[in-house]
């Protein structure tokens, strides 16, 4: 299955549909005062809607590519009107301020900030240029970060550093090259000499798996010698060995939240395994849960962004 216009046009409609809506929402604020409780829309001038910051980011992330791709498509003009109202310098100056804040120090680490810097990515002009401070503040965030994490967060969850690092290597590779080269340092620090993964997955909340999701970040930074890692990294994958990466993850409650995120476990197994070369294990994730992006919000408010992810970004 590929991306199409309609396809395009549904999940537009989807995210347009939840990327300004306040409530429910939920923080990742620490109070220091009385003075601290306020609003998600007070707190956060541009994402504070689709339930929480970083599934803001990426369903913004989402609606620029979706617009770029199909520039005539009708949401195309309200994506654009959207855009316009919220992505200002006085609102960039705002998410600016909420970071400075003395508590802020670990706000979204890591995942935001990779999707932040992925959301910068996808921007033309004039919008690259106002959230150009935004990026910049996560980039040196990233840079003062990764020297300081002696031990890589291997969950499948928000905490996973490899998928972060995906994100954040592709919008250093034209624009930082200090940062780029942190990555490359760290991840081969990390993960270069890791063999035959047992892959002992998914857990019972993960939407990324720790295994694809490190193969995938080798990818980029090994460049020609990623195969041979690759092969004594996963030696049996041409067997469809683990199998518990090859078998889509079930679903039994898309309405908890967490259980939900399986769903995007799913998605983006998809997206690795193109990447990876495995088509048929790509589509039998596809298949499993790209009916199930809308229906519930606990889904709904995040799973078209992952569902691009294995239509459109095979590489």
């Amino acid at each position: 299955m590929k991306l199409d216009e309609t396809t395009a046009r549904n999940f537009a409609r989807l995210t347009l549909g939840h990327i300004g809506r306040e409530y429910p929402y939920k923080l990742d604020h620490v109070l220091t005062g009385p003075e601290d409780a306020r609003t998600p829309a007070e707190l956060h001038p541009i994402f504070h809607g689709s339930f929480d910051w970083h599934s803001c980011v990426h369903g913004w992330w989402q609606l620029m590519r979706l617009a770029r791709l199909y520039p005539g498509i009708p949401e195309a003009a309200e994506i654009a009107a959207r855009a316009g109202a919220m992505l200002t310098p006085g609102k960039v100056a705002g998410e600016l301020a909420y970071l400075a804040r003395p508590m802020a120090r670990g706000f979204e680490r890591p995942y935001g900030w990779g999707w932040l810097l992925a959301l910068h990515a996808e921007l033309d002009a004039p919008y690259a240029d106002i959230l150009a401070p935004l990026a910049e503040a996560f980039a040196t965030r990233f840079k003062a970060y990764l020297p300081l994490l002696t031990y890589p967060v291997r969950t499948g969850s928000h905490a996973n550093t490899a998928f972060s690092l995906i994100l954040a290597r592709h919008w250093a590779g034209t624009r930082d090259q200090e940062l780029l080269e942190s990555i490359d340092v760290r991840a081969r620090q990390w993960f270069s000499q890791d063999r035959d993964a047992q892959a002992w997955e998914p857990d019972g909340d993960a939407f990324l798996s720790p295994t694809l999701v490190e193969a995938m970040l080798m990818k980029s930074v090994l460049g020609l010698d990623f195969a041979a890692w690759f092969a004594a990294f996963l030696p049996c994958a041409d067997k469809g060995e683990p199998a518990t990466l090859f078998t889509p993850a079930h679903v039994s409650d898309r309405g908890d939240g967490k259980i939900a995120h399986l769903d995007g476990l799913n998605l983006s197994r998809c997206w690795c395994w193109r990447a990876l070369g495995h088509d048929d294990a790509a589509e039998r994730h596809l298949a499993a849960s790209l009916p199930h992006v809308a229906g519930d919000y606990m889904g709904e408010h995040w799973l078209a962004t992952f569902a691009l992810l294995a239509l459109d970004e095979p590489a």
